[in-house]
Formats: C-alpha cells, sequence, structure tokens
C-alpha cells in the first residue's frame, strides 16, 4: 500500500465521519463519551448512498493534485447535488469551509455547529454550493456535470476537469450525448469518474446492471477507454488500486485518449447493512439516512453508534478535533483546484459602427468575428449554422456543432465559468430545451455572487412567425422574464444594425443571462438617430412614427415583425382616430419592469416621460403577451392591450397566422380603436 493511499484512506474515513455525525447528531460529534440520544438531532435527515463513493473519489482526487507539478490543475466536480453533505464534510476537513464560514472551523466546535446547522447551513444548505471545492457545476439537476466539464477544460492547457457522476446520471440524455460529444470539443481534457453504485435513487440502474466488459464496450463504442475498480469495504489494498487507476486514467488523458474511471460499489456501503430483520444494503433503502428515529429508537441508537466508531473518529482527531497524523498529513497534502477565471480583457471601446449593416448574417458574421479574433471567444450551435446563413462559421476552429442544445449550454457555462467569453446560436423552437439547465446555472451563478464572470449569451432565431407550425415556441424567453432575476436581459432588436449593437455589447458583458431574439430574414431598417439611445437606456421613442406633445395612444414595439407592423399601421390609426400617436421601439424587455428589480426598469418618471401622462398603451412583442403582463405587473392605470404570440389552433400560412394573431395592420387597428374608445378619444 502506497503513502498516498494510507493517506487518502485516513481523509475519506474523516470525510464519510463528518457527514454521518451531520445527518443525525447534534452533540458529542467526536464521541468522546458513549452515543445517547440526547446527542441525536430530533429528526435526522439527508442523503446518504451517495456518501462513501463520492467521498473516495473526491478523496483521492485532492490528494493526487497535491502531488502534481502546479503547472496541471485537477479540477473536481460534483454532478449529483445530494452531494452536497460531502462536500460540506470535505470542506470542514480541510479547513476549506472554515474559511468561508468561521464558525465551522476544522475543530471539535466546528464540526459541533456544522451538525446542528445541517441540512439549513446559513447561505450554503444542504446541496452542492459554488462556495466550497468541487462546487463549481450547481448538481440540483442531473445530467450536465459532463458537458460542463467539457467546456471548463476546452482550450484550457493544464486543466484537468474531473466530473464525477452517477451512474443514474448516466441515463440523462445530456450526459447520454456528452460521451459522443467529447469528439466535438478537440483539446478538453477531461477525466469523468462514474460512480456505479447499482441504483438511481429508488430502482436499479441502467449501467449497474452491466458488467465490466459490456461497459467496456459500450464507453469504447463512444471513443473512450475504461479503467474499472471496484470497492467492497474501504480496505487499504482498494485505495491502493484505485489510486493506481487514477494515474494511469489521468496519464492516458494528457496523452489524448478519452477515459473514464468506473467506481463500483454498492450503495450506502459502509451504513447498516440491515434494520429490524429488512435489508438494507444494496437497496434503494439508503438512498437517504435510514436512522430517523434514534433518538427514540433503541436499536437505530446503537446501529448509529456502530456506524459512527467504524470509522475510528480517535484516530483521526486529536480532542480538540484538529487532524492529526495521516489526517494531518493528509490534509496539508491535499490540494483544491477550481475553474479559476482567467484574467478578463479589458472590453473594447465600442462604436456605432454597426448601424451600417444591412442584413442579419452581416450584422452576425461581423460582430462575431471581431470578437473571435481576440482568441477568448466561442460560437456553440446545434446544426443550424448554415439555416441562419452563417455556413461560413462552420469548420472555424471557435465554433462548435452538435445536435443537443442541453450539451451546448453546459459547454457554454464552463467556458464562461473559466472567464471566456461566448454565445450559443439557435432556433426559438429549440430554446425551451435549455430551461431547466439554464435557471440552474442562474441559481449558481447568484449563489456564488458571480458578478464579473461572462455573461451567457443565446442569439435565437426562426421564431414561430416565420416558421412551420412546429417551430414556435417563445417559452424560454417568458420563463427568464418570469423568475425575475435583474441578471437577466431579453433583447429584441427591430433590425440588422441593432442586433449587431445588441450582440457586440452582450459579448463583452459581465454577469448576465442575455437572449438575443433577432430574426434571420429581417431587412427592414429603421432610422439610426436613436440607435445610441435604445443601447444605453433599453429604449427609444422613434420620432419619424409618432406626433409631437402628449400622446393619446402610445404603440411599444418589441421585435423586428412588431416594429415593421407599427411602422405600416400608425399612419392608418392615426388617419382614422385623428389622435396624436407616439411610438416607443424597446431593445431590452425587462425595461417595462419595475425599477426596483430590473436594473433598466422605468420609474414612474420614466414612464410619463415615454409612454406618456395618460395614453393608452398598446403593445406589440414577438413573445407570449404573459411575458409583458408579468412585467407590468398593473403598474400603469390606463387602458392597455399586448399582442403577441399565442398557440395557433392548426398550421397556416405565415399571414394567416399573422392575422389570427392580430400581429398585423388589421389587428393593430382593430386593438388600437378598443383601447381609444376606452378613453373616449372622438374619431
Amino acid at each position: 500500500m502506497t503513502e498516498t493511499a494510507v493517506l487518502a484512506d485516513a481523509l475519506w474515513r474523516a470525510t464519510v465521519y463528518a457527514s454521518v455525525c451531520q445527518l443525525h447528531l447534534r452533540d458529542n460529534v467526536l464521541l468522546t463519551e458513549p452515543l445517547a440520544a440526547e446527542h441525536v438531532k430530533e429528526r435526522p435527515s439527508g442523503h446518504w448512498g451517495t456518501v462513501p463513493g463520492t467521498a473516495w473519489a473526491l478523496s483521492h482526487v485532492a490528494l493526487v493534485a497535491g502531488q502534481l507539478d502546479r503547472h496541471v490543475d485537477l479540477v473536481p466536480l460534483l454532478g449529483a447535488g445530494h452531494a452536497g453533505v460531502v462536500q460540506l464534510a470535505a470542506a470542514w476537513v480541510t479547513g476549506e469551509l472554515g474559511k468561508v464560514r468561521p464558525q465551522f472551523g476544522p475543530d471539535a466546535e466546528g464540526l459541533r455547529r456544522l451538525a446542528r446547522a445541517f441540512p439549513d447551513v446559513e447561505d450554503l444548505g444542504s446541496e452542492v454550493s459554488p462556495s466550497l471545492p468541487a462546487g463549481a457545476f450547481l448538481g440540483g439537476r442531473l445530467g450536465g456535470c459532463l458537458p460542463f466539464a467539457q467546456g471548463a477544460a476546452l482550450d484550457a492547457p493544464g486543466r484537468v476537469a474531473v466530473p464525477i457522476i452517477g451512474d443514474g446520471e448516466c441515463e440523462t440524455p445530456t450526459t447520454a450525448a456528452s460521451w459522443l460529444g467529447q469528439r466535438g470539443v478537440p483539446g478538453s481534457w477531461v477525466l469523468p469518474i462514474v460512480h456505479v453504485n447499482g441504483l438511481r435513487m429508488g430502482s436499479q440502474s441502467l449501467l449497474g446492471s452491466m458488467n465490466d466488459d459490456e461497459l467496456r464496450a459500450y464507453f469504447g463504442g463512444l471513443g473512450w477507454t475504461v479503467q474499472a475498480v471496484q470497492v467492497a469495504n474501504g480496505s487499504p489494498q482498494e485505495h491502493a488500486a484505485f489510486e493506481m487507476a487514477l494515474w494511469r486514467a489521468l496519464e492516458e488523458t494528457l496523452l489524448g485518449q478519452h477515459t473514464v474511471l468506473i467506481l463500483r460499489c454498492v450503495k450506502g456501503w459502509g451504513g447498516p447493512v440491515s434494520l429490524k430483520g429488512r435489508t438494507l444494503l444494496g437497496t434503494p433503502g439508503l438512498h437517504k439516512t435510514p436512522l430517523v428515529s434514534p433518538r427514540t429508537d433503541a436499536e437505530q441508537l446503537t446501529r448509529l453508534a456502530h456506524w459512527l466508531a467504524s470509522y475510528r473518529p480517535a484516530h483521526l482527531f486529536a480532542p480538540d478535533g484538529s487532524a492529526r497524523d495521516d489526517l494531518l498529513e493528509a490534509v496539508s497534502t491535499a490540494r483544491w483546484c477550481s475553474v479559476a477565471p482567467a484574467e478578463l480583457p479589458d472590453a473594447k471601446e465600442r462604436s456605432l459602427l454597426h448601424q451600417r449593416v444591412a442584413t442579419f448574417r452581416q450584422a452576425v458574421a461581423d460582430v462575431v468575428r471581431q470578437h473571435a479574433t481576440r482568441g477568448d471567444f466561442r460560437v456553440f450551435s446545434p446544426d443550424e449554422l448554415s439555416s441562419n446563413r452563417l455556413a461560413n462559421f462552420v469548420g472555424e476552429g471557435w465554433t462548435h456543432e452538435l445536435l443537443a442544445e442541453e450539451v451546448l449550454l453546459e459547454w457554454l457555462a464552463g467556458w464562461t465559468a473559466s472567464g471566456r467569453r461566448g454565445v450559443v446560436i439557435s432556433y426559438e423552437a429549440f430554446a425551451p430545451l435549455l430551461t431547466s439547465g439554464l435557471v440552474s446555472h442562474i441559481k449558481q451563478r447568484r449563489m456564488a455572487g458571480a458578478r464579473d464572470l461572462p455573461s451567457l449569451n443565446f442569439l435565437l432565431t426562426s421564431y414561430g412567425w416565420h416558421n412551420v407550425h412546429s417551430h414556435g415556441d417563445p417559452s424560454l424567453a417568458t420563463t427568464l422574464l418570469g423568475l425575475g432575476v435583474p441578471m437577466v436581459r431579453v433583447l429584441t432588436p427591430a433590425d440588422p444594425a441593432r442586433t449587431a449593437i445588441a450582440l457586440d455589447e452582450a459579448f463583452d458583458s459581465v454577469g448576465r443571462v442575455n437572449l438575443i431574439v433577432a430574426g434571420k430574414h429581417t431587412r427592414t431598417a429603421h432610422p439610426a438617430t436613436t440607435i445610441e439611445e435604445e443601447h444605453e437606456r433599453g429604449l427609444a421613442i422613434w420620432p419619424h412614427l409618432s406626433d409631437d406633445g402628449e400622446p393619446d395612444l402610445t404603440i411599444v414595439t418589441a421585435g423586428d415583425i412588431p416594429a415593421a407592423v407599427a411602422a405600416d399601421a400608425v399612419g392608418h390609426v392615426r388617419e382614422h382616430h385623428g389622435c396624436r400617436i407616439r411610438v416607443v421601439n424597446l431593445l431590452d424587455l425587462t425595461v417595462l419592469g419595475a425599477s426596483e428589480r430590473w436594473p433598466r426598469g422605468l420609474d414612474a418618471r420614466d414612464i410619463g416621460h415615454y409612454l406618456g401622462a395618460h395614453a393608452a398603451v398598446l403593445v406589440l412583442t414577438l413573445g407570449h403577451p404573459a411575458a409583458v403582463w408579468s412585467l407590468l405587473a398593473g403598474r400603469l392605470r390606463r387602458p392597455v392591450d399586448v399582442i403577441g404570440w399565442q398557440e395557433p389552433p392548426r398550421p397556416m400560412p405565415q399571414r394567416m397566422l399573422a392575422h389570427v394573431l392580430g400581429m398585423d395592420r388589421a389587428g393593430v387597428e382593430r386593438a388600437a380603436s378598443l383601447l381609444l374608445d376606452s378613453r373616449g378619444v372622438v374619431r
């Protein structure tokens, strides 16, 4: 047995021990006296099943990282959100937790406080946290850890990302596509550890039903070699075998061979084998802690005492709770590497020269190429670049295409988490596939306080107004606006020049999620006199379509189609009603929200300035009217109507679709008449 294996055993036992303490104890966390009912929580709760295997992998990775040349970083990432108890335990043992939460220092009092706080640890909770080692990926949503690791390691010499993922996680489409997707991100050093404990949350996993030969055949067909280690009881020999396999897999990875390390074990091993005559080991009964009432159940209390004692805490900790002997050396050897952002380049000075572009293709191509030349920019897209009239991007070193939107999101998230910039370009109809993952990354960034990371950018084209029946779904924008998160911007440029300005600014922005919805067919160009105000403030009054003075009706447009329809209809409405009309163009939909929540939101003074003091308001939007209503939230004490996307009853031609949904001259005239009639405006 190697010296490192001895240290790994100590670090693993300490981490698992601290995990069991968090799940069950209030006091006597070092077992300095016989365990009694008063030492135990009234309602122990939390997830146990993943703890021993995850702690095993984390301990070995941290120790190998500590032995590597400092030019190579071994970065662990946790795929399972329920592994948070392990992350907290490992961070307490190694002192990392005390650095961010001093009350949980690496001593007996720190562990007692941590155990009492769990599962409601202040600002950390009970799941994986970005504030702690191995927390760059928020694992509450299964499936994204492997592709996130691929994005984080892409074009990052010296960084090896080590996603620790479960066998159940491998059944998700995102993870499944990522094994093959590794071919699409050459130069990405990723060493996945697949924790095959045989069970999902409540039943047998598919990978768990496969033997080693079948696993090698499965992964081999996808281009991966397999190193497999069986762990049954945590013996010194098993630590040595895993350490050897990890080194071998690392060497292969650094040589460019895609290698996956399989950790085979039984779910929840080391915990109670049975309880009240019912077998627990190897069953879903160990997914969470099986000892839910040791305070009142003598058998459970005895089982808990034996369980804790099996990790030999007196050999690990001094009486004050500090690390001793092998554990002390392990803590001093362990090294936690992170996806540390590179120094961000200064944003370049922006000009308004982009206002000269005439087509979507020119707008996107010019801006993307300018940013790509800086070397830290990537485009991720499904097989739609050619369809989006960007065929000249195909084959460039800074573009990556894969028919799996969820994977593309994770590539972008991993790439930007390490300080680089990029964009996902896709169809609006496919974008809802990103919803769960994007919401998760918004949570991650807010928890991490990642205000200086490059923004997550998405350019969506081919929306339902101009596409076939199956390709109409603006739900992603609606969801993001419904979150009410200040970092979100939904940008709806009215023409190619405004698209170029929006993209240019978004690519250099930090701390935001930018959703740019722009039509690839758009050729209409609107006057450029207000572009600077739209860019700076998010909206502007269009004087060429507006009357002087206080309006009777304000038409607000958000997007290229609404802007074109308003331009077509406003003269007819004015002539028919003899009224004063103002047209306001929105570049940023969040401007309609309250200023208390949205950074660009309109306050009362802004509302009067842009919308008029008393004018009725008609909003034309590319997306769901519900998104606009949620932003306005009843703040406009005047007649308001919204025309936008509603699911059509059947396939129909574009012109008929626009008519049915009211997004044409007749629809605008009809809505305007109703609003003006409600205000008593005389024809």
